[in-house]
């Protein structure tokens, strides 16, 4: 649609604040728990970040009965036409659907809910043409199936596809950079799911750095990763480096932190 924003382009977000339980959140390799004082000063600087590119931010409060809470982008996916809030593919995680649901419902007219299945939106990529969702360890063939059928009512198309092994999220491998490229690792790139876009491929040794985030005119990336820094800047996009060191430890990069849509309607905030 002609005016339509970019799916890179956002103006709202919700954000949740971390507990001081979050070192016992889920990690796939044991690098240590992170320590919450620096998992704050991260998440911090994020919500600063997304400020800073022009986002209303709405932060949540902690849960601290859900060590992995503050990655809200797991439970529920955005829309400017609706939220739709998801089935957690780790048992520990799913309350959290629970939790997030009211300040949804009051931010959107359209809040749908997944049937079946599990999905967890770190394996939900947008694209321009299609919704990306990738087969993993937490997200299911019926769950995605699921989730196609829901996109479809609120005019969005679903694509499934299978997310190599080893991988916990889809997105734990890639960032989309604009309309027609993709920031990818080598393994993901090498199943050929983005064949039809421009690929910028992560220097050996940062694959932990691909779950960049575009958010407006910017591209933020770990600060761990300067190959990924010096790629994307060379390539003319504008970097902003991020600390991610404390919730790396727990899996997770910087699209995790945070449920962003372009704004359409009246959002209600207490």
């Amino acid at each position: 649609m002609a005016g339509s924003p970019k799916v890179y382009q956002f103006s709202s977000a919700i954000v949740r604040q971390p507990g001081r339980s979050v070192g016992d959140g889920l990690r796939a390799v044991d690098q240590g728990a992170p320590r919450y004082d620096r998992v704050k000063a991260e998440h911090d600087a994020y919500c600063t970040a997304l400020a800073a590119a022009g986002v209303s931010v709405q932060v949540l409060e902690p849960l601290e009965g859900f060590a992995d809470a503050l990655f809200v982008e797991d439970p529920a996916l955005v829309f400017a036409e609706a939220a739709i809030l998801l089935r957690a593919g780790a048992p520990s995680r799913q309350d959290e659907v629970k939790a997030i649901a009211p300040i949804l419902r009051q931010c959107f007219e359209t809040v749908l809910v997944l049937p079946r299945g599990a999905v967890d939106g770190g394996d939900v990529l947008t694209t321009p043409d299609a919704v990306m969702i990738g087969l993993s360890s937490r997200t299911n063939r019926e769950g995605a199936e699921a989730l196609v059928d829901i996109l479809a009512r609120i005019g969005r198309a679903g694509k499934i596809l299978q997310t190599p092994p080893g991988v916990l999220h889809f997105k734990s491998d890639c960032a989309l950079l604009d309309e027609s490229t993709i920031l990818s690792t080598a393994r993901l790139a090498a199943s050929g799911v983005f064949e039809s876009f421009t690929q910028i491929i992560t220097p050996e040794g940062e694959e932990a750095g691909a779950n960049a985030l575009r958010v407006n005119d910017t591209v933020f990336v770990g600060d761990d990763y300067p190959g990924i820094a010096n790629l994307l800047g060379a390539a003319g996009y504008q970097v902003t480096a991020l600390p991610t060191s404390e919730i790396g430890k727990i899996d997770a990069g910087l699209s995790c932190m945070s449920l962003r849509w372009h704004h359409r309607i009246n959002m209600l905030v207490d």
